[in-house]
């Protein structure tokens, strides 16, 4: 999107431009910011495409691997005849089409400590979807580095969590889950298409209130849901000042202070 919105851009984004106090500027600052999507399956992948919905300016995805069948349940930026080609090849392919306002960038790798600082290169927001431990601190580590926010949303079944990582106002990913859980399985979990795609609706809402300064994100909070009874609440996640991530008195060995134990993992 051009720096000022055009009147071709207030025709698309003329309905979110009815909503009360998102304005021009708030379009403005959209059209011109990147996001980094770490992650494009069902949560990731939907984050996109809202995020392109909404007008955001451009998109880096990082996704390591080829498509397969078993991910057709939920991953909404994927066509079935792309089932043995790359994922990021296939999103950019559908975003494009679906906005080709947007630019979007792609790197079929995962995340790593070494490459981290590259792919956030240039973004004003990180959106961590990836299903495992290493890229998700990985990512977080070199988002609190770098003072960029970051939101964090994971779900196994019916259940799910969503928080942001805001450096210096709020607790990061390792102050919330200091250790990995060992009996997790990147592929091991099961998943409604339905439940991931409401969960990355919410981070693409979470990324655009981030972005613009429009509403008002969530800060040293998590939201947690079970879909199978429709439960949501918010549970206080503070930041551990000992973190040895993010943490003003980060220790100069481990015995750290546990953080609370979070409701879904």
């Amino acid at each position: 999107m051009h720096d000022e919105p055009t009147l071709r851009d207030r025709e698309r984004y003329k309905r979110q431009l009815m909503l009360r106090g998102f304005t021009a500027d708030h379009q403005r600052r959209l059209g011109t910011a990147t996001a980094l999507v770490a992650g494009i399956g069902g949560l990731g992948g939907t984050a996109a495409l809202y995020l392109a919905a909404a007008g955001i300016g451009r998109l880096v995805l990082v996704h390591r691997g080829n498509l397969t069948l078993s991910n057709m349940n939920r991953q909404v930026l994927m066509r079935d005849d792309g089932i043995g080609t790359s994922r990021v090849r296939q999103a950019k392919k559908t975003l494009r089409q679906f906005n080709p306002d947007v630019a979007v960038e792609v790197h079929d790798e995962r995340i790593t400590a070494e490459n981290a600082d590259r792919l956030l290169r240039g973004a004003q927001v990180a959106l961590s979807a990836r299903p495992n431990f290493e890229e998700r601190r990985a990512l977080n580590r070199a988002c609190v580095e770098r003072i960029i926010p970051m939101v964090e949303a994971a779900m196994n079944g019916m259940e799910g969590y969503l928080f942001n990582v805001l450096p210096r106002a709020g607790s990061c990913l390792n102050c919330v889950y200091p250790a990995d859980d060992p009996s997790w399985e990147e592929l091991g979990f099961p998943v409604l298409g339905a439940v991931s795609g409401m969960l990355g609706c919410m981070m693409a809402i979470e990324a655009i209130k981030l972005l613009t300064g429009f509403g008002k994100p969530l800060l040293s909070e998590m939201l947690v849901f079970n879909t199978v009874d429709m439960e949501f609440k918010k549970v206080r996640t503070p930041r551990d000042e000992r973190c040895e991530v993010c943490g003003e008195e980060k220790p100069a060995a481990s015995g750290r202070i546990s953080a609370q134990e979070p409701a879904v993992r």
